[in-house]
């Protein structure tokens, strides 16, 4: 059961704060450049040699191939800073940078607003006893 459903207007006031965010331009920005970067087939093809990369670099450690190692730990490390250094990586990470500000902002005025109201609803509380 969802914890939400004994609080209506707690879920509704969630549910528009969802939707107002996901209408900001700072999300909207995120979102469009993380679609782009998972759309781009280079960076696929990157993530994917990487990932072949690190599995040979394993089993050449695992037979005691330190050269072999070496190798496809130095092609790692190439493949890495080429795909690090890709503009959509780093646009990427300029707005989810952003976009985790934006969230950290917002979550830090939910935060207070709700300490203030139990605050003030324990004053009462202590006022009547």
């Amino acid at each position: 059961m969802d914890p939400l459903e004994k609080e209506p207007e707690v879920k509704a006031a969630l549910d528009k704060l969802l939707d107002l965010l996901g209408e900001n331009e700072v999300i909207q920005e995120f979102k469009a450049i993380q679609q782009r970067a998972s759309d781009n087939v280079h960076l696929q093809e990157l993530e994917e040699q990487i990932k072949v990369a690190q599995k040979e670099a394993v089993q050449y450690a695992h037979y005691e191939k330190p050269e072999a190692e070496k190798q496809a730990i130095a092609r790692i490390n190439a493949l890495t800073k080429e795909y690090d250094e890709h503009p959509l990586v780093i646009a990427y990470r300029e707005k989810l940078w952003d976009a985790n500000e934006l969230l950290h902002y917002v979550t830090e005025k939910v935060q207070k607003q709700v300490n203030q109201a139990i605050e003030e609803e324990e004053t009462k509380h202590a006022s009547k006893d």
